[in-house]
């Protein structure tokens, strides 16, 4: 389980996070909705380990991101940016080096490094250097890297933008696999498709606040016409985030 209580962070005084508290169980997929500027993206990276926040706790299984940063991500995969790829690296290179650094070895890396390549459709990149890649490439590639280790928890910012249908179809699939095997998963997106295909539970964010939090039906019911699309704008209105 991931646990999130009263997380709070400023940027030059400006409120990013204001006191942000959710679970996402596991066996789940919770999917993390909202506008540009909502604060998702600096709620991953908190419960990541990569970001300190100024207020509140972060649970990652039995681990807390203030003080226990070495034991979480072994146990936590995490997609934030896929830009940060190395340009001298081909894609192999770059599953076997994170994998390394989750702690494989031998042949259970090899049979990782492999079984990732396929499902993310990498296979005929997999030795080409990724100053190469197209943006869909770098993105399954970071993607890659993310899950290598097979983590019981995983973080994931928008990890289907720049993918094709194909590839989203089989991360899904992924992701479905996953959740049965008890894995507790958090993600975000703007594709409410995405969302209503594979989540359980979703979180929606507004101004830095969690305006709502619930089981996906019940979230999508919330509102009058009973859509995810008409809950979420409803939802993330100016007037209804100032209220929360």
């Amino acid at each position: 389980m991931i646990q999130v209580r009263n997380l709070t962070k400023s940027f030059r005084h400006v409120a990013v996070l204001r006191q942000v508290s959710f679970d996402a169980p596991d066996g789940a997929i919770t999917g993390l909705l909202g506008p540009n500027g909502a604060g998702k993206t600096t709620t991953l990276r908190a419960i990541a380990g990569l970001l300190t926040p100024d207020g509140g706790i972060v649970r990652v299984g039995h681990c807390g991101t203030r003080g226990h940063r070495l034991q979480a991500p072994r146990d936590l995969g995490a997609l934030l940016d896929h830009r940060g790829l190395y340009g001298r690296l081909t894609g192999r290179e770059h599953l076997a080096y994170f994998g390394r650094l989750r702690g494989l070895s031998g042949t259970v890396l090899h049979d990782r490094v492999d079984r990732v390549l396929g499902t993310l459709g990498l296979v005929s990149i997999a030795d080409r250097p990724a100053q190469g890649f197209s943006e869909g490439e770098r993105v399954k590639v970071a993607l890659g890297c993310a899950i290598v280790h097979d983590p019981s928890h995983v973080v994931l910012d928008e990890p289907t933008s720049g993918l094709d249908v194909r590839t989203v179809r089989a991360l899904r699939g992924w992701l479905r696999d996953l959740r049965d095997r008890g894995a507790c998963i958090v993600f975000s997106s703007h594709v409410l498709g995405d969302v209503e295909q594979l989540c359980d539970r979703v979180v929606v964010m507004a101004r830095g606040a969690v305006v709502a939090e619930g089981a996906l039906a019940d979230v999508r019911n919330g509102s009058a016409p009973g859509s995810l699309e008409d809950a979420f704008v409803a939802l993330t209105e100016p007037q209804a985030a100032l209220s929360c």
